[in-house]
């Protein structure tokens, strides 16, 4: 279970002030798949970086009762001048996993070959993603973090990640933030529209991606008129 209780955020652009969560209280259930739906600058990639604890809302709190993951994918907290290896120990120690068993599965994930023993400044953007994917999906949580991470890569491994993603999602749940309805299909049995800084829940993904298609014609859906 993950409850945002009062939670409210914005910030300053150039012009205007941008309202991500406009004091949503909102609970995630426990082991269900929900997509995570909005136009581009809706603040979805904000909101889980606060469900996950590395942002904080201006008010409210987010309240977990479960192990919750970084945003699966995410390469900004690698330490440089290690190496992947390097990385990967130091990650296992902090969430108390076994060393050996992380570094071979994402040894192998990963397919980075002699790389994954070379400084991490060193990686393309891409390595460090499929390096990033594979240390989350080496530990299991209660509820996973994804945004667009299956993009990255060529077809072989984003079919691969999906396959995994999937298979970790049989025990577990999962907020996901994808531009690919179909995924979201796939991956997500019920959908939030985040949109004005509301919440909007549905418990069947399509009509949530329904209510999306509406917001990104400029129109309400019929049911909010």
């Amino acid at each position: 279970m993950i409850e945002l209780r009062n939670l409210s955020k914005s910030y300053r652009t150039r012009f205007s002030r941008k309202v991500v969560a406009r004091d949503i209280n909102f609970t995630f259930p426990t082991g269900e798949s929900i997509a995570l739906i909005g136009g581009n600058g809706a603040g979805k990639s904000t909101m889980l970086k606060m469900i996950a604890g590395t942002l904080k809302p201006d008010r409210g709190e987010v309240i977990s009762d479960g192990s919750i993951s970084w945003p699966v994918g995410f390469a900004g907290s690698f330490h440089g001048d290690l190496t992947g290896a390097q990385n990967v120990k130091f990650c296992a120690r902090i969430y108390g996993v076994d060393t050996e068993e992380m570094l071979d599965f994402t040894k192998t994930f990963s397919q980075l070959g002699a790389h994954f023993h070379l400084p991490v400044r060193t990686y393309s953007s891409g390595m460090k993603s499929r390096l990033a994917f594979s240390m989350s999906m080496a530990i299991p949580f209660d509820t996973y973090l994804v945004d667009e991470v299956t993009a990255v890569g060529d077809a072989s491994f984003r079919k691969r990640s999906e396959a995994i993603l999937m298979e970790r999602l049989k025990n577990a749940g999962a907020i996901v933030v994808s531009h690919s309805m179909e995924q979201l299909k796939r991956l997500c049995t019920s959908g939030v529209v985040l949109s004005n800084g509301r919440f909007f829940y549905y418990a069947r993904i399509e009509k949530a991606i329904e209510h999306h298609n509406h917001n990104m014609k400029g129109k309400l859906p019929p049911w909010l008129r």
